[in-house]
């Protein structure tokens, strides 16, 4: 037989429970301030296999097909010309081309009156090369300028860049970006964390690495800019992950009661306007580069929006995905107390 006692006790047990689930649930909306918190890490593990993905993809692009090298790397002839008035530069490169110049690449520089000239290397002694250029080469561009596009054109400057050299730029092209990367791992590690830090190096990896896959897959050249684009991509990716993370980090000190998922999204959430805002403001101005820049820049700002776009995406999907999955936790982010010595001994003064 069960006394009323013992039914009283076990329902004053279960109501008792019932408060403590009531109570431990919660609506994420409450620890947003009553607002929508997007779940962006829902799509967290499809997002990531897909940029692993395309990892494995840039990775093979660049070591089975390479890069279009660009005069900077594979050496050649640069020219500096001022015209006294506006030219044609299709009738420049028809003129270099009947002298036997082939692929010659003509753009403007600083103004419609500036051009520059490039010629790529032409297998000669390389011993006698440069000084066979600066005696020869310049005299027939004159020539060839005088003739046919502007009789008061002048030469500015010839320059030659040769194979060795070009080989010198690609190692210290590659040198600076792997230094970029070290800096940023150990910049991260001390100011946040080390799941934080590994997350940031990867996501800026993985900006690097399929940016470089788009400019092997697409035949795009590759030439110094395209290095400063590479730089300016993992400063502002590392700027957005930044951001990101100094946020998060936030939210983990704040709310005590919430997943780190929740944390995250929440995280996520807040930054999204601020990450939009920032990212179309870039986008717009390489887009202007881009139409308006002329031919100089337009690598440069091609290669520069496709990495911002990659940065957006990573800050969300690889660094903070990547930081969730190491076990980032709430208590990496207290501080630890420190009693003072003695504070457990009982007071001198009476």
């Amino acid at each position: 037989m069960i006394n009323n006692n013992t039914v009283n006790k076990v329902e004053t047990e279960a109501t008792t429970d019932q408060k403590m689930d009531r109570k431990d649930r919660y609506d994420v909306r409450e620890l947003n301030h009553g607002r929508r918190v997007i779940d962006f890490l829902r799509f967290g593990f499809i997002a990531f296999i897909i940029s692993m993905i395309l990892v494995v993809v840039s990775f093979v692009a660049m070591f089975t097909k390479g890069f279009n090298l660009g005069q900077d790397f594979t050496g050649g002839t640069t020219v500096e010309i001022t015209v006294t008035k506006a030219v044609n530069l299709d009738d420049i490169r028809d003129s270099l081309r009947s002298a036997g110049y082939h692929e010659p690449i003509v753009q403007y520089y600083g103004s419609s009156k500036d051009i520059m000239i490039r010629l790529p290397l032409i297998k000669q002694d390389t011993t006698n090369a440069a000084t066979a250029v600066d005696n020869t080469l310049g005299v027939i561009i004159a020539d060839l300028m005088h003739k046919h596009i502007d009789p008061n054109a002048a030469i500015k400057r010839v320059e030659f860049v040769g194979p060795t050299v070009g080989a010198e730029l690609a190692q210290d092209g590659i040198l600076a970006i792997c230094a970029a990367l070290i800096c940023i791992l150990i910049y991260i590690a001390f100011r946040f964390e080390w799941r934080f830090g590994t997350g940031a190096v990867v996501a800026l990896a993985h900006d690097v690495v399929i940016t470089a896959g788009y400019l092997s897959i697409f035949d795009r050249e590759l030439d110094l800019t395209i290095i400063a684009a590479m730089l300016s991509i993992i400063g502002y990716s590392l700027n957005d992950t930044i951001v990101v993370f100094d946020r998060i980090r936030e939210n983990f000190r704040k709310i005590r009661r919430a997943s780190p998922y929740d944390v995250i999204n929440i995280s996520l959430t807040q930054t999204l306007h601020r990450t939009l805002m920032t990212s179309g403001t870039t986008l717009a101005v390489v887009v202007i580069l881009y139409i308006f820049g002329g031919s100089m820049l337009k690598g440069f700002s091609e290669t520069l929006g496709v990495g911002i776009l990659l940065g957006t995406v990573s800050s969300i999907y690889v660094a903070a995905y990547m930081s969730l999955k190491l076990g980032i936790k709430r208590e990496y982010f207290i501080p630890k107390k420190v009693e003072a010595e003695g504070a457990d001994q009982p007071s001198i003064l009476r």
